[in-house]
């Protein structure tokens, strides 16, 4: 009996693909932390969850005037982020926040790694016996 590594891993591979590209965009809000008119973005994690799961509507633009969707990283929306204080040269990125999120982000990956390793653990633990 073949093993299939999708149904075996489930939904972790793509969370960790996930917070993979989320380090990537909070890293770029913090090497833009001085750059004028930079507006921070962040990926919404629920977005992607609700794709993977099948209970997301699908936006479609139908007509040309009609607003297009959000711009889309593994199916999570690529939001703006408010910031909590407005700065003189519109740069919305603060950089105590975006070091917290990026520890955050950071955190929830070896979380995600070490599910992963939990995982094949079971299965060599299967095969071997």
């Amino acid at each position: 009996m073949a093993i299939n590594f999708d149904t075996a891993l489930g939904i972790e591979p793509k969370v960790l693909a996930f917070r993979e590209k989320r380090s990537e965009i909070l890293a770029a809000n913090l090497a833009n932390a001085d750059t004028p008119n930079f507006k921070a973005r962040d990926l919404d994690f629920k977005s992607v969850l609700q794709q993977t799961v099948g209970s997301g509507v699908a936006i479609e633009r139908t007509q040309t005037g009609h607003i297009s969707p959000q711009q889309q990283v593994f199916g999570a929306n690529l939001m703006y982020r408010n910031p909590n204080q407005v700065s003189l040269d519109g740069n919305t990125v603060e950089s105590h926040v975006e070091q917290a999120r990026y520890a955050e982000n950071a955190v929830q990956y070896q979380a995600s790694l070490h599910f992963i390793g939990d995982e094949f653990a079971g299965l060599m633990s299967a095969i071997k016996g």
